[in-house]
């Protein structure tokens, strides 16, 4: 399969091997309303990089293991953290990091905000039995959400309609649809594509409703619509420029990628990407 774009498409937007703080591995990655680019690292580290790529600094640090971020409506960041089984809320106007939510989940893996719903979900990453749990915005109680098993539940995107989530099962490669039903319970889970070769990982919904999903191994990402299917978007063969990409995060016609597999962030051109 050829991909859509070529590799030079992709380049690395802020190396952070020598920084201080350290980009170390970072796997989660976040726009900001004002345009910055937000990660999480190894170290526990939550960094927020210029949006031009000229620096980074740490915002907060919860002495763990993050995996992925994402922003409520308010800029109020919350992190994944499989050290501590928990997730963390950085509050954007004390500055303050604390635990937010930990009832029952083991490895959580990514987080979702639903502003309009009052909720956050996030997936549990277990394999075979991963899942995903739903914590309420405002106070951090809730529990499994799901309860049929997703196979290492992994990145997830709420689709643009609020009818469901978007679910990565990374040990079966593919891509799954968890709908939301009227009173806010998981339905049945249905596969959306298969095939994603070898561990996907991260997952979007571009404007257009065309789906993006990146993975870990080999470095590549896909797109997917339903009219044209699943095709390779672009890939990286020697896991250099692309490095194990994890989440991603989109702004305008840029793809920001986080690469667990080295110290930097890419950014992916999708100006010329074809129809």
């Amino acid at each position: 399969m050829n991909p859509l774009l070529p590799a030079s498409a992709a380049s690395v937007f802020f190396d952070g091997i020598f920084a201080d703080p350290c980009l170390a591995h970072p796997e989660g990655v976040a726009i900001h309303a004002d345009g910055t680019v937000w990660a999480g690292t190894e170290r526990g580290d939550i960094v927020r990089i210029a949006a031009d790529g000229s620096g980074i600094e740490r915002m907060a640090s919860t002495g763990g293991f993050l995996l992925g971020i994402a922003f409520d409506a308010a800029g109020n960041c919350f992190a994944c953290d499989i050290k501590h089984k928990a997730v963390f809320r950085y509050d954007a106007t004390t500055g303050a990091c604390d635990r937010f939510a930990d009832s029952g989940i083991t490895v959580p893996n990514y987080a979702v905000v639903d502003d309009t719903g009052g909720f956050l979900y996030v997936s549990d990453s277990l394999d075979p039995d991963g899942s995903v749990f739903r914590y309420d915005l405002a106070t951090g109680r809730g529990g499994r959400w799901t309860t049929e098993p997703l196979c290492f539940a992994n990145g997830m995107a709420m689709a643009p309609d609020r009818s469901g989530l978007y679910v990565v099962e990374s040990m079966k490669a593919r891509l799954s649809f968890v709908p939301i039903g009227a009173d806010g319970s998981a339905g049945a889970a249905r596969v959306v594509t298969e095939g994603l070769e070898t561990v996907p990982d991260g997952v979007l919904v571009m404007a257009n409703g065309d789906i993006l999903i990146s993975n870990y191994e080999p470095s590549r990402i896909w797109r997917w619509s339903e009219r044209a299917g699943l095709e390779l978007l672009i890939e990286d063969p020697v896991a250099t420029t692309l490095a194990h990409p994890t989440n991603i995060a989109l702004k305008g016609d840029k793809l920001y990628t986080a690469n667990l597999g080295r110290w930097h962030l890419s950014v992916i051109d999708l100006t010329n990407l074809p129809d």
